[in-house]
């Protein structure tokens, strides 16, 4: 199980255990996050699952996809730290993650 760490829009914060090799937003949702919806199922097709990844992590997240890159573009709210949590996969080298929800 890999430990993730979600700042949420109220100022609070949410720990989950996520299962390895799933997408963020995938454990985000079966745990109950408040404000990750993933309508589209995962396919980087609706922003529903937007986050800003801190900086401290975004190195071992990697970097946005073309598809991803184009979702965000047609969003709200998009910081240089933004990506689609369905697009990050949780891997145990993401263990102590944080990221923030970002406003819907």
């Amino acid at each position: 199980m890999t430990t993730i760490n979600f700042q949420l829009s109220d100022g609070t914060q949410q720990v989950i255990d996520a299962e390895d090799d799933v997408p963020l937003m995938e454990a985000a949702v079966d745990n109950d996050v408040p404000g990750i919806d993933g309508d589209c199922g995962g396919m980087a097709a609706c922003a529903t699952c937007h986050v800003y990844v801190d900086p401290a992590w975004q190195e071992k997240v990697g970097e946005q996809k073309p598809t991803e890159r184009s979702m965000l573009d047609n969003s709200f709210d998009v910081k240089e730290n933004s990506r689609l949590a369905c697009q990050i996969q949780v891997t145990d080298d993401l263990d102590g993650l944080c990221v923030e929800v970002a406003p819907s």
